[in-house]
Order: C-alpha cells, then sequence, then structure tokens
C-alpha cells in the first residue's frame, strides 16, 4: 500500500455521470466489487444492485435518485456518487456534480454521445470538473471505439485521448492493450485481469496509437512537448504526468474502454482513477461569501469547518443529511451554524455511506463526503460552518419546473398528510415545486417532465400510503414582449388621510434576450432619487409573476424607467415600488405579447421500415425535424417538439414501432406558441 504525507492525497471523490442505459450503474456495481466493497456482483435486470436501492429504481431499471458509495482501491478511498441519466432527473445530477472533484463519463460503444451524455458534459462544464471517459458495451454488436472517440471530439470537443486499444471485437472482445505501458490486459470470464505481452498481430497498431497518442499530448502539455521535440518520444513516467495534468487542467479527456457487464475494463478504470482524476488538495480552495466579502478556506482538516448539504433524505424516523466537507473537522455531537437558515444544528451521528446502508464514523474530515443525522432545518444547498468562523457557500443551482399535475387526496381525512407529504417530497428535491392554485385552490406539484411527477406520486403512494387523485399534466408556459411601447407615464396617488403616497413614473418597454429580465434608469437631473430607482425595479420584479395573457411569469423583456417626478412629503420607497409594479402591468397591457411554450430536443431510435409512421407523427406532434442518421442497422431522428405535445409519447411510440421505437428527450428553452390565448 501506498503511503502519502497527507491523507487527502488518497481521497477521490468522483460520479458517474452518463445517459441512461449507457451502463453507469452497473460500472458502479462493478467498481464496488472489483474493490472488495460488496461479494456478489449485482445487476439491473434482476434488481440486486447496491445503488439503485430504492423499490421504484428497481421496478423501473433506471436510476431515480444519486446514490453515494464509499470504496477503497490501491491505498486510496474512493466516494463515488452513481447518477440519474434521465433528463427529468438532471437536478440531482446538477447537485451531485457541485459537490464532486471529478466524474467519469460512461458512453455506449454503438451509440456514442447521446443527447443526455452531452447535457451531463455541459453541466460538468459549468462545474470545471475534470473527466475521464469510459466507453462501454464493447462486447456488443456494432461496437467500435473509434466511432464514439470521434463522436466525443465532434459533440463534445475536448481532446479525447485514448489510451487503450481493444483486443477483439463484439463477442471476441478479451482485453485491451494499455498504450501507456504497453502491455497487454486480459479477461477470462470470472477471472481477475491478466498482464501480457502486446500480441503479435497487433503490436504494429499499439505502436502507431501510442505514437498519436504522445502527438496529442504533446499538442497540449508544454513539459511533454519538450521532451517530445528533444528525444522524438514520451517516456512512461511524463506520459503518465502529463495526462494527470492535461486531466486535471481540462484540457483532454482520458478515454478508456470495456465492457461493465461482463467484468472487463473496471480495474484499469480504477487505475485511471486514482492516477488522473483530482484529490481535495489538486481542487481550488472553496470559495465563500462572508458580510459581502469573498473568502476562501483550504482543504485543511485544521482549518475552520465548512461543509455543503447537497442531499437530504428524509423518512419517518428522521432525516439524513449528505454534507461535502471542505474544510475542517466535523465530530459527533458538534454545533455547527447553518448559515443559510441563520440557525445553529448539532451533529448527531456521522456516516460513512454505502448507499443504503451506513458504518458510523467519530469523526469527518475536509475531502470527505458523509451523511449525519441530527441536522433539523437544512436543506439542500445550505451551509454548514463553524460558528465563529461564518461562511456561506454558492449553493447548487435549481431550475425552473415545466410540467405541472394537481393532485388531491381521495379521502377527505388524508388531506393534512397529504400537504405534510409534498412538504417532504419538496424537501429531498428542490426541482419539485408544490403551489395552490389561486382560482381553483387546486394543490399543484410542478417538476421537471413525466416521468419525474410519475415518480414523486408514487413516492407518496408507496411510503405514505396516501390514496391519490392526479390531474392531466400541464406545460408551464411563459409570455415575452413580441413589440415594446415607449413613454407609458403612470402616476399613482393615495391619499386616505394622514401620509399620502405619490409616485410618477415614465416607462419604456422593449423585448431583450430569452430568459432575462435587465432594468435601466436614464433619469437625469435627480428627478427620481437612486433610492427610489430601485424601488420602481423592486416593483417591475413584482409585475413579473403574472403576465397578461393568461397570468404566467414574464420574461425576456428590458425596462427603462426615462423620467419621473416626486413629492416633497408623500413619495417614499412603498409608493415608488407600487408605482413600477402597477405600471409595468399598465404597460405590458399596451404591448404586443407572445406567449411562450417549452420546447425540447427529441432524439427517436427506430427500425428503418418504422421511419414513415414516426417522422409522420412528430409533424402531426407540431415537430421539426433537425437531423437523421442510420446507426447499428437503426434510424435515429432529432426533432425539436413543443413539451405539451409529447405527453403519452412513449405510449405512441411504442405501438407503432412494435415496442422496438425509444426516444429520449431533453430542453432546449423556449418557442412561440401557435396561439395567443389565455392559459393558465
Amino acid at each position: 500500500m501506498r503511503t502519502h504525507p497527507n491523507p487527502l492525497a488518497v481521497v477521490r471523490n468522483l460520479g458517474i455521470l452518463a445517459h441512461v442505459d449507457a451502463g453507469k450503474t452497473t460500472v458502479t456495481e462493478r467498481i464496488l466489487y472489483a474493490t472488495g466493497t460488496t461479494h456478489k456482483r449485482g445487476e439491473v435486470h434482476d434488481g440486486t444492485t447496491v445503488t439503485d436501492f430504492d423499490p421504484q429504481e428497481r421496478d423501473r431499471g433506471i436510476t431515480i435518485f444519486a446514490a453515494a458509495v464509499s470504496c477503497a482501491w490501491d491505498g486510496h478511498r474512493i466516494n463515488l456518487i452513481d447518477t440519474p441519466g434521465h433528463v427529468d432527473f438532471a437536478d440531482e445530477v446538477e447537485r451531485a456534480l457541485r459537490v464532486l472533484d471529478g466524474a467519469v463519463a460512461v458512453f455506449d460503444a454503438v451509440a456514442g454521445v447521446e443527447p443526455q451524455s452531452e447535457s451531463v458534459w455541459r453541466q460538468a462544464d459549468r462545474h470545471g470538473v475534470p473527466r475521464i471517459a469510459f466507453v462501454n458495451k464493447m462486447d456488443r454488436a456494432g461496437a467500435d471505439l473509434d466511432a464514439a472517440v470521434a463522436s466525443i471530439r465532434e459533440r463534445l470537443h475536448p481532446a479525447p485521448l485514448v489510451v487503450q486499444l481493444p483486443i477483439g471485437t463484439e463477442d471476441a472482445f478479451t482485453g485491451v492493450v494499455d498504450l501507456v505501458r504497453m502491455r497487454a490486459l486480459l479477461w477470462a470470464d470470472g477471472d481477475a485481469v491478466e498482464e501480457a505481452p502486446v500480441p503479435d498481430d497487433l503490436r504494429d497498431e499499439a505502436v502507431a496509437r501510442r505514437r498519436a497518442l504522445e502527438e496529442a499530448v504533446a499538442e497540449l502539455h508544454p513539459g511533454a512537448l519538450e521532451e517530445f521535440c528533444d528525444t522524438g518520444t514520451l517516456c512512461e513516467q511524463t506520459l503518465s504526468s502529463a495526462l494527470r495534468e492535461v486531466t486535471r487542467d481540462g484540457d483532454g479527456v482520458v478515454v478508456l474502454c470495456g465492457s461493465a457487464y461482463r467484468d472487463r475494463g473496471v480495474e484499469p478504470l480504477l487505475d485511471a482513477v486514482v492516477a488522473y482524476l483530482p484529490s481535495p488538495l489538486d481542487v481550488p480552495p472553496v470559495r465563500g461569501t462572508h458580510d459581502g466579502e469573498e473568502r476562501e478556506r483550504p482543504a485543511d482538516p485544521d482549518a475552520p469547518a465548512a461543509a455543503l448539504a447537497f442531499k437530504v433524505h428524509a423518512t419517518s424516523t428522521g432525516r439524513l443529511t449528505y454534507l461535502r466537507i471542505y474544510s475542517g473537522t466535523i465530530e459527533k455531537g458538534d454545533t455547527l451554524w447553518d448559515a443559510s437558515a441563520r440557525r445553529t444544528e448539532r451533529i448527531g451521528r456521522i456516516l460513512r455511506v454505502r448507499a443504503d446502508r451506513h458504518a458510523p464514523l467519530d469523526r469527518a474530515v475536509a475531502g470527505d463526503i458523509v451523511a449525519v443525522v441530527g441536522l433539523k432545518s437544512a436543506r439542500a444547498g445550505s451551509t454548514l460552518c463553524a460558528p465563529d468562523a461564518p461562511l456561506v457557500l454558492e449553493p447548487p443551482g435549481v431550475p425552473e419546473p415545466v410540467v405541472s399535475v394537481a393532485v388531491e387526496s381521495r379521502r377527505a381525512g388524508d388531506t393534512d398528510r397529504l400537504a405534510s407529504g409534498l412538504a417532504r417530497l419538496t424537501e429531498e428535491d428542490p426541482s419539485l415545486v408544490v403551489r395552490t392554485d389561486p382560482e381553483t385552490a387546486q394543490t399543484v406539484l410542478s417538476g421537471m417532465g413525466e416521468l419525474h411527477l410519475e415518480v414523486a406520486v408514487e413516492k407518496l403512494r408507496r411510503e405514505l400510503g396516501l390514496e391519490v387523485n392526479v390531474g392531466r399534466p400541464r406545460v408551464s408556459y411563459r409570455e415575452t414582449v413580441g413589440r415594446g411601447v415607449s413613454g407609458l407615464v403612470f402616476r399613482h396617488v393615495k391619499q386616505d388621510g394622514g401620509a399620502g403616497q405619490f409616485a410618477h413614473v415614465v416607462l419604456d418597454v422593449e423585448p431583450y434576450e430569452e430568459g432575462v429580465f435587465d432594468f435601466r434608469s436614464a433619469v437625469v437631473g435627480g428627478r427620481v432619487p437612486q433610492e427610489y430607482v430601485r424601488a420602481v425595479e423592486a416593483g417591475c420584479r413584482d409585475a413579473l409573476a403574472e403576465g397578461p395573457l393568461g397570468g404566467n411569469p414574464v420574461t425576456g423583456l428590458r425596462v427603462t424607467l426615462t423620467d419621473g417626478a416626486t413629492h416633497v412629503k408623500d413619495s417614499s420607497d412603498t409608493a415608488f415600488r407600487t408605482a413600477g409594479r402597477l405600471g409595468l402591468r399598465e404597460a405590458l397591457r399596451a404591448c404586443a405579447m407572445v406567449l411562450l411554450e417549452p420546447v425540447v430536443e427529441v432524439t427517436v431510435t427506430v427500425p428503418e421500415d418504422a421511419v414513415g409512421g414516426v417522422l409522420g407523427d412528430l409533424a402531426a406532434r407540431r415537430g421539426r425535424v433537425t437531423g437523421s442518421a442510420t446507426r447499428a442497422g437503426a434510424a435515429v431522428v432529432t426533432a425539436t417538439v413543443p413539451l405539451a405535445e409529447l405527453f403519452g409519447y412513449a405510449t405512441r411510440l411504442r405501438s407503432r414501432t412494435q415496442g422496438r421505437g425509444t426516444f429520449t428527450a431533453r430542453p432546449t428553452g423556449y418557442a412561440p406558441a401557435p396561439v395567443v390565448t389565455p392559459v393558465r
């Protein structure tokens, strides 16, 4: 076992990212088996996986909730999070990426980069998370490592650095050539990996690919370039060191291959995780704010404690809060300051997590990912820190919900239980929103998609035993300005005894960047003091909650305050805020407004003989085909479709293709709806 001067150097916090059905959970299960954490291979189709432990995950055969596990490999501790691949659960991926130092992106060797692969890759880009790629399912018919790598280069735009050459194809895939150490790694079913010389029939190709790898690395790494120019080659140590630095800087992605289902390629993947992905010491100190000032905290067990809660699991017996500890040390019984809720919390117990099983710990240090028991108010995104060194860390972003359903309890006596059950759901999943419709008094549950809401409602039924009626899904519309107005004058005057209210504003409203509200002041001569300008902006933001077409949120506009007037006694922040709210409402009624509906990019994979029917069905759903291709004997059609038209599409597609068609969808934003009618 290796020894390191700093124990944090042997920690790896990483996630498994991929499109649905690329094999993330199977890769995770094989990692647990290879590291000795489990003694039996878990299978998704058998419902025996460690990380997909929720009954719904086992019934549906997909990952729904991000699950954390800890294991050990070659003297290193690996904290691993298996993330969902379905677009409806992208918020689980977002919260996991916020606390991870590295990731393994899994790709299907037949399909290459798929739509959700691209989405999670972009999420990782936003968080600056270094990645290595694992091309899985090399034993499938049509598997092609080079084609998968080409799709990574074309669609994801990193420099793919392929460090392995497969030995055998499809069913005959038995091993890989390690191009860094120039050795063969072979697997026999049920046996561990065996090292061997490079097979004679692959030696020339292996030498050529090693040369291509050296050239690609030299282009990205100055030190490697210097050695390559001096000697015409790279030694193993220089190549490994350069691959590590290029990966951690995000300039390239190391690509490995294998078949997780057949347990081939997992050990080299673990070696690559240890060799190339960063430890908590290799990432920049976490940044936070206190009293408006930005501060840093190093990954040091002796520094003041700072941790971010990224997941809450609420049960009838208590709350389990998952933490990434960025600095300091926490011990059982410690009191921490919840900087988000501004209250103290006491750590009851600390647990090392292995999905739904836990091992107690006395303490946890910087770099750890653990679960704690005893926190009462902490939510996903809360910062927990030392009371004498407060700090607020940036929470993960929460996407706006796009689909809503009305929910009600079937039994009148279950209304309170339904309310508490919905509160628990939103506590665990911040991307779920519960509200009461002011017109119908219905309880409305909103989320990221049909499946997201199905899972949430099923959770109410299974865990709480609630009988729930659910309305037809509805999408969340938006409104925007198609043609603006200039010089709209609004005077707010109120006099009903005592101090009155007076505010006079002149507003220009115009279309602006999609999804953005911009407010600016062009008032000159101090006709509206600065503090009142801020009040007008706040009032305008209040008015954006309900648009004139159907009470939908308004977005994509710029409001300019061009003039105004005040009263020496009756003007106030309240008066100008009211004027801003009512003035913008009146201005929006005068504008030409456009109703926006959410649209998604749909990728449909069907047999070639079913393409005509699928294209016709997409056209009937107001779909716009943007591309088509043939892959492994199947047709792949890409189209942009309004989300409202996709309800029930899975059943329709199965019936049109005799169950052989599949589709995936990912949100792409909003587009004008064909009719401008009030929508609630």
